[in-house]
């Protein structure tokens, strides 16, 4: 089974943050035509997660999101590359299915996590994360900068690591040119 050249492939962070904080129908209005996509590895780190955070079982019941299972001999060697490169213990399997899946069938993902983001960029994966596809959002003027900054603050709320404390959404896309001054204060 193929993936999309234009579906987006999520890492477990976004989708579990989202969905702790009642936010997974964001996720799903920016991805607007694009499918998404999780790989199994991904799945296997939700199911976990429920045990301690029942809204996870929104992202696994979602009819959008799409869980791809392969036995691809490009996929598997594409995964132990990334295995060797980033699992510590049981932390990063997740990233490694996002990555292979990236590698393998050209298409986008979606990871927080530094490391993993280096090194999509070093293989030659398109890579975003979700302070960028927020960001774009505010420029296609689907959200408003005041809904990004309120959902900002409370994916913070609920532990998730973003780049930037609370209230600091603003500053930080400014000071990394993710936006600029028009885009922050649109004309009414």
């Amino acid at each position: 089974m193929t993936v999309p050249k234009d579906a987006l492939v999520f890492d477990t962070g976004p989708l579990r943050h989202f969905a702790a904080q009642g936010w997974l129908g964001v996720i799903r209005f920016l991805s607007g035509e694009r499918p998404v996509y999780i790989p199994d590895s991904v799945e296997r780190e939700l199911n976990e997660s429920t045990q301690h955070l029942s809204a996870v079982r929104s992202v696994l019941d979602a009819d959008w999101i799409h869980v791809h299972r392969s036995t691809s001999t490009d996929l598997i060697e594409a995964f132990a590359r990334y295995e060797n490169l980033l699992v510590d213990g049981r932390k990063n399997v997740g990233e490694c299915g996002v990555l292979a899946m990236g590698q393998v069938y050209k298409c986008e993902v979606v990871i927080d996590d530094a490391v993993p983001r280096r090194i999509a960029t070093e293989y030659g994966i398109q890579v975003t994360a979700t302070v960028p596809l927020l960001c774009d959002a505010i420029r296609r003027k689907k959200l408003t900068v005041t809904m990004v900054e309120e959902l900002a603050d409370n994916l913070l709320e609920g532990k998730y690591y973003l780049p930037f404390g609370p209230g600091g959404f603003r500053q930080h896309v400014m000071e990394h040119g993710l936006l600029d001054y028009d885009d922050l204060n649109p004309t009414r």
